[in-house]
């Protein structure tokens, strides 16, 4: 067991509850969350700005824990992807996108997914654990450093490399609340990483009380995994409809709107050849969404052996969100990025899974991503 204290499970209420507890004033935690987070500093001998009494006390007693990256791959098209471990041989995914005039960090906040919705690989390799605090905003402290946006001598560079991150890689944020909280939290605090909630996106299947629970807490601008216009659909699409259905989840929207930072929700729907993707279908979403203000992602499918899916065409695509666009409804198709890499939500801790366990029928004792060993997609 480590002993130690993972300063990055903490947000700015429970660092400073942390420096009361060890004798320090509340100035000192924000202190620590500007080196932690802004510099991007992990050694405390390197914290000048703090006592030398201080700096002993977080060398006996508390780390800034990094995670470790398994795997680091860069596609053609410049996405980033890494697979990092999280231990007891479970793997996360990070993927970082960059755009002319933006840079989106893409971060997990589960090992595996509980969900299971039909259509996604990271789901069918089931739900292992949630994360921490300090493993998800973890995700966010180890992109900056990896993608050179805080210099090693611990001042700013002033490059804000990542302007977006979206809660979108695997797991269901909305089950586990309280640690994803505090990493919004971190994320918006303007001694950490000062991102707008508008360049914030939590993406959610639809678990209702607990999108009404982030309208009150913390609302970040906020999309909904859709994929079907009608309950009898949805329903084998995303189990999770089974327990809150369109009604109650369009319901949750509106109310969520009220306080979000964007006067739309995004809507995510990911486009299956002949289960979803009929001009019937998109006719349907226009009569299901006209009273939430709103827009369309339509997403392209990324097929992988379990789902037994194929995707859409892009001729359907066009031709679906054109019937979305003549109702007047902004809709736009997601731009595949890093198929060379198997960027995709899931993919690459599902291959490492597979791989294993083969490994685990022949030896037995092989575990899924044994720690600090590099694995190739």
């Amino acid at each position: 067991m480590n002993a130690r204290t993972n300063l990055l499970d903490f947000d700015a209420d429970a660092m400073t509850a942390w420096c009361a507890s060890h004798g320090e004033k509340a100035f000192r935690a924000t202190q620590l969350l500007q080196w932690i987070h802004r510099a991007g500093v992990a050694d405390f001998s390197a914290m000048t700005t703090l006592a030398r009494s201080l700096r002993e006390k977080l060398a006996e007693s508390a780390e800034v824990r990094e995670m470790v990256p398994l795997s680091d791959h860069t596609s053609t098209d410049g996405t980033r992807k890494w697979l990092l471990d999280v231990g007891h041989g479970d793997a996360v995914e990070m993927v970082f996108i960059p755009e002319t005039n933006r840079g989106t960090l893409c971060i997990s906040t589960q090992a595996g997914c509980a969900v299971n919705c039909r259509f996604c690989s990271t789901g069918k390799q089931g739900f292992s654990r949630n994360l921490t605090t300090g493993e998800i905003i973890g995700q966010l402290w180890l992109a900056n450093r990896k993608l050179g946006a805080v210099a090693a001598s611990g001042e700013e560079n002033g490059q804000r490399v990542i302007s977006n991150v979206v809660l979108m890689g695997m797991g269901e944020p909305l089950l586990n609340y309280q640690p994803v909280l505090a990493a919004l939290r971190l994320m918006l605090d303007d001694n950490a990483y000062g991102l707008s909630r508008r360049r914030v996106t939590l993406s959610t299947s639809g678990v209702v009380p607990m999108m009404d629970r982030l309208r009150e807490d913390c609302p970040v601008a906020l999309a909904v995994s859709l994929h079907a216009p009608n309950d009898t659909l949805r329903d084998d699409l995303v189990p999770l409809n089974r327990k809150y259905p369109l009604r109650e989840l369009l319901g949750a929207c509106n109310r969520y709107l009220e306080r979000a930072p964007r006067d739309f929700i995004t809507f995510e729907y990911v486009m299956l050849d002949g289960i979803n993707d009929s001009d019937a279908h998109a006719r349907e979403l226009v009569s299901l969404a006209r009273d939430t203000p709103c827009k369309f992602n339509l997403i392209p499918f990324n097929a992988f052996p379990e789902a037994g899916l194929q995707g859409s065409s892009r001729q359907r695509i066009r031709a679906f969100g054109d019937v979305l666009l003549q109702a007047g409804i902004v809709t736009t198709i997601r731009k595949t990025r890093g198929d060379d890499i198997d960027a995709a939500c899931g993919q690459l801790a599902g291959a490492v899974q597979d791989r294993t366990r083969l490994a685990q029928r022949g030896a037995r004792v092989v575990p899924l991503v044994p720690a600090r060993t590099p694995v190739q997609a």
